[in-house]
Order: structure tokens, then sequence, then C-alpha cells
């Protein structure tokens, strides 16, 4: 099979995605490309993420439609990054395969969540897709160890620089160290970026409700 051939195949592979965002500002520094992939099986407590454990067919494109969404945004406003994220990135394989390397051409400040911790990643034979990553942030969520730790569901999980020329990037926002919400509206109504403590759900509800607003 050419080089093209190959790519030809690699963009026609399937892959599940729930949303995707721009700018994204809470999820790594500068105005993101946020991808969220559908389909977890880790089933962790009170998951901070629960909309995006299923999956369903209505999600599934290929790669290369997933590519054409993010190059439309990049041809068109300043993308300092990409933050992907689910549901779990790592149960989709070969389409993390297809999708880094030509995420990589937009930009080398790629930043991954997995509830896997690196060490697992590795010994599963996804060595070749980390090569691709910029920051890894892994390890499972564990409800009682959120305690606001910057940039990560619980403090048990590790941000590890895997191009280490963007820690210097990174560092003005590691220093500040708050985690910071964001709203973007949908159409169904808005959608909230970031990360969240518990019982953040039922503490927005209440609030807003105070204000005359009624989530459902």
């Amino acid at each position: 099979m050419t080089i093209e051939g190959k790519t030809g195949a690699a963009l026609s592979e399937p892959i599940y995605a729930g949303d995707l965002l721009y700018p994204v500002k809470v999820l790594g520094p500068g105005s993101r490309i946020g991808i969220w992939l559908t389909g977890c099986s880790r089933g962790c407590r009170n998951c901070i993420s629960p909309d995006f454990q299923a999956r369903s067919e209505r999600q599934k494109v290929t790669v290369g439609r997933l590519l054409s969404l993010v190059r439309a945004v990049a041809d068109e406003k300043p993308v300092d990054g990409i933050t992907i994220s689910g549901g779990e990135p790592f149960e989709q394989p070969e389409a993390l395969r297809a999708l880094l390397p030509e995420l990589e051409k937009i930009t080398s400040d790629i930043l991954v969540y997995t509830g896997f911790l690196k060490e697992r990643l590795e010994s599963l034979g996804y060595g070749d897709i980390l090569e691709h990553v910029g920051v890894l942030i892994d390890g499972p969520y564990i409800e009682s160890r959120n305690v606001g730790s910057f940039l990560r569901g619980s403090d048990n999980q590790q941000i590890h620089f895997l191009k280490t020329e963007l820690e210097e990037k990174y560092a003005p926002a590691m220093a500040d160290g708050v985690n910071r919400l964001q709203l973007f509206r949908s159409g169904s109504g808005f959608v909230s970026v970031g990360i969240v403590k518990p019982g953040f759900s039922d503490e927005l509800g209440r609030n807003l409700a105070a204000k005359g607003v009624n989530l459902f």
C-alpha cells in the first residue's frame, strides 16, 4: 500500500466523539480546541464526565471528518493547543493512532486525559501513540481525592510533560494553580467545561433555581 493509501485508510478509521469546543481556556494554556471522545468502561465512582461514559452510533464519525472540523477552526482562529478528554480516549487506540499525527501538524501541544497510568499504556503497546502526545494527565478519578488539584480531577493523577519543551509554556498556569470553569452555549442549552469539585452540579442547580432558572 502506498503512503497515500495508508493515510486514506487511517482517515476512514471510525471514532466516537461527543463534543468539539473552541476556545477552551480551562484545560491547558491559551485558546484550545477541546475534543471529548465517548465510551469508558472504567466505572470511576461519581465520574466528573458521566455524559461521555456511553457511546452511541450517532456519535460515530471518521477520523477524517473530525479532522476537517478541527482544521476549519484552526484555519480561522488561533489555536494554542488541543485537549482530548472523554470518556476514555485510549479505549479507541486505533482512532488515536490515526488522529494524533494529523493533529500534531496543527500544534505540538496536545494534552490527553486518561484513566490509565502511563506505565500501563506503555505495557499495552501504546508507546507509539504517546509519541504524538505533548502532555499526558493519567490515573483514575478518585472522588475522595478531588481537592482542586490544578488540571486534575483528583490529586492521585499526574501531569507528564512528554514533550519537555512544553513545561515552560505551562509554567505560568501551573504557578497560578487555580481550576476555573467555562460555559459554552449549545443548541440544547449550556455546556460547562473544567474541573469541578464533588457536589458542583447540585450547587449550581440551587444557585440557578434561586435566580429563577431550572435545570432539567
